[in-house]
């Protein structure tokens, strides 16, 4: 009887020393989460309909980024942060994208990557600045960073870049004197084709006809057709791939013997699944930004996405990795957390990312971005040589 007491006994103070342990476990787990810090960093990007392939390659850009930092981890005034991505699709559109960007700011999201669009980022960007986000976008439109709006960088090269080197490589490497521009009437397609258009004229080629699309379109026959007949010697198309890539199947189809130039929107592996063999060196676009195989962290960085998410990374992938990290770098400057004076520190430094050195003019354009000239082989974009 008295060895049951005593084993009841021993049973009691184990379980008394195990709670006592769980107790303490729990208010050491406690005061761990109690010194972490979430950040949230938004994401705002076409994730479904025609774009989305390009949606999700950013958004993995910018998940990659941020699972890097967690497992540093970054710590901004004595306590260790989490960055959460909180992403949502603004389908590519200005009306779902402003919807987007108030419903990011109304849930305390104080940092942004993206929209991708001009279209979207424009109206998107007067609901961030209200707000007092941060914004990190590629969109190319000139028209972005003309607003005036504070904390608003663009983290690559604008139209004026990608279209007048487009045009002074056609005119001074390629040697064509006879072109004809395409424009999907969005932001970003019209100002493309305006600054390839101006940049032509400038170097001497001789632009006879300006065609407008919409970005649903998918058939562009009646357009060609009537290209066909001024003898060009390339088509500037100012749009995406979705409609690129049929683009270059008709032109095939009709017998027009021109190249397809275009900007970033058309430098992307899904150019080359849409328009099959018709995609090739006849094909030329142009892409903000130095090659990553050729950068010092390139290699490295397409190695790692490759393995974390089964793809290789597309166009601005990198680009925005880099976005999510200059946005730590100012925080981890600063030793905080208030977007204005992450801001600030962004206008006023220099990050040295995958894709490039960023450093800021008063507008929030990068100072100096190289542009690259891509082909294509086998439906992946080439580079050819950076201008």
């Amino acid at each position: 009887m008295n060895n049951q007491k005593n084993q009841h006994h021993c049973l009691r103070t184990v379980l008394a020393g195990l709670g006592a342990i769980a107790l303490a476990s729990s208010t050491l787990a406690s005061s761990a989460l109690a010194q972490e810090t979430v950040v949230k960093i938004g994401h705002s990007g076409p994730l479904s309909g025609a774009q989305a392939f390009s949606g999700k390659d950013n958004e993995n850009g910018a998940r990659l980024a941020l699972e890097d930092l967690n497992a540093k981890p970054v710590t901004v005034g004595g306590k260790k942060i989490r960055f959460e991505l909180v992403s949502e699709d603004d389908q590519g559109d200005p009306k779902a994208g402003v919807a987007v960007a108030q419903k990011l700011a109304d849930g305390g999201v104080k940092y942004v990557v993206g929209p991708y669009n001009s279209g979207v980022a424009i109206p998107s960007s007067r609901v961030y600045a209200g707000s007092g986000v941060v914004v990190a976008s590629v969109a190319s439109n000139p028209k972005l960073t003309q607003q005036g709006y504070k904390n608003l960088f663009r983290v690559n090269a604008s139209d004026t870049q990608l279209g007048s080197k487009m045009a002074l490589y056609a005119a001074r490497e390629l040697k064509l004197k006879t072109v004809a521009v395409i424009d999907d009437r969005t932001a970003f397609g019209q100002g493309l084709a305006a600054e390839f258009k101006k940049s032509a004229r400038a170097a001497g080629m001789n632009v006879v006809a300006h065609e407008y699309t919409t970005d649903k379109a998918v058939d562009f026959t009646a357009i060609l057709t009537t290209l066909k007949s001024k003898n060009v010697e390339a088509i500037f198309f100012g749009g995406y791939a979705p409609q690129g890539g049929p683009m270059a199947r008709q032109i095939r189809q009709l017998g027009i013997n021109a190249k397809l130039l275009g900007g970033d929107t058309i430098c992307t592996s899904e150019m080359g699944k849409l328009g099959g063999d018709a995609v090739g060196a006849n094909v030329l676009c142009s892409q903000g930004g130095a090659l990553l195989d050729k950068a010092a962290s390139g290699p490295a960085f397409k190695a790692r996405f490759k393995k974390r998410f089964n793809a290789e990374p597309d166009v601005y992938a990198a680009s925005y990795y880099d976005a999510a990290n200059l946005f730590a770098q100012a925080m981890q400057k600063t030793n905080s957390l208030d977007p204005a004076k992450v801001g600030a520190a962004i206008s006023a430094g220099t990050y040295q990312g995958v894709a490039g050195t960023y450093a800021f003019d008063a507008k929030g354009d990068m100072k100096s971005s190289p542009v690259t000239i891509f082909s294509f082989k086998g439906g992946q974009p080439v580079a050819i040589t950076s201008y």
